[in-house]
């Protein structure tokens, strides 16, 4: 269902996924993991799932290499080391029949690729922006891919994309103002860029928090579908 970008990136290096049993989660302790990932829990949407790991947060939690823990142990083993988790985002991506649909529609003139050219027009968009939208979106002129669409004159809904350090894969923000939603226009930016970013070999992202309801109906209006849920450690003092 998902292309070899996405399978790739989340399978364990020595592993398969689809060795686990339903809420039960593979054990990978991984020296690399970076400070700020250096304990996450990736579950799919079989029930399936990673927890990966540095030695050090395994050696805290009693976990070994290549186990297996279920979901409520392993919430348990994490309240008993006062290890705080931040909140889950859900994980979406384009299947591999809809990226080919992406691909083959052509926008409307009223949505292009932005540039640093668009300079006043984002900032204008920016100023009427609600300000949590734009905290939670993270929409930035300068990000590697940016689309916008135009109504009435104006920039009304804008994504930009950016690669994931050492991925293929393009993490997504959009943002659409208040007043044009609900009109498909978040809907029709997001494949926009999402053709750019295939075409560059780049594989679109899509994440939100899981109470989310409208970015969560935004995905699915988007094409994409979830492929499961990931949070990470809060902090690792």
């Amino acid at each position: 269902m998902f292309s070899e970008i996405v399978r790739d990136y989340w399978t364990p290096k020595d592993q398969a996924l689809n060795t686990s049993r339903a809420d039960e989660l593979q054990v990978i302790i991984d020296e690399e993991q970076p400070g700020n990932r250096s304990l996450m829990v990736l579950e799919l949407v079989d029930g399936t799932g990673t927890v990966t790991l540095s030695p050090k947060h395994a050696s805290r939690i009693g976990l070994i290499h290549g186990s297996s823990v279920s979901q409520s142990g392993l919430h348990s083993a994490l309240d008993e080391a006062s290890v705080v988790m931040n909140d889950p985002d859900h994980l979406f991506y384009l299947p591999v029949e809809e990226q080919s649909s992406v691909k083959r529609e052509r926008p409307t003139e009223e949505t292009r690729q932005l540039s640093m050219e668009d300079a006043e027009v984002f900032a204008q968009f920016v100023r009427i922006a609600p300000e949590g939208d734009l905290d939670e979106a993270f929409v930035e002129l300068n990000h590697w891919l940016v689309f916008g669409t135009f109504l009435d004159g104006r920039l009304v809904s804008a994504a930009s994309m950016y690669p994931w350090k050492g991925t293929r894969l393009a993490d997504l923000g959009v943002i659409t103002l208040p007043e044009y939603r609900g009109i498909g226009l978040a809907k029709r930016t997001v494949r926009a860029m999402s053709a750019r970013a295939l075409s560059e070999g780049f594989e679109p992202q899509y994440r939100c928090q899981i109470d989310n309801e409208s970015s969560v109906a935004l995905a699915h209006a988007a094409g994409f579908a979830r492929f499961g849920s990931w949070h990470v450690i809060k902090s690792d003092n």
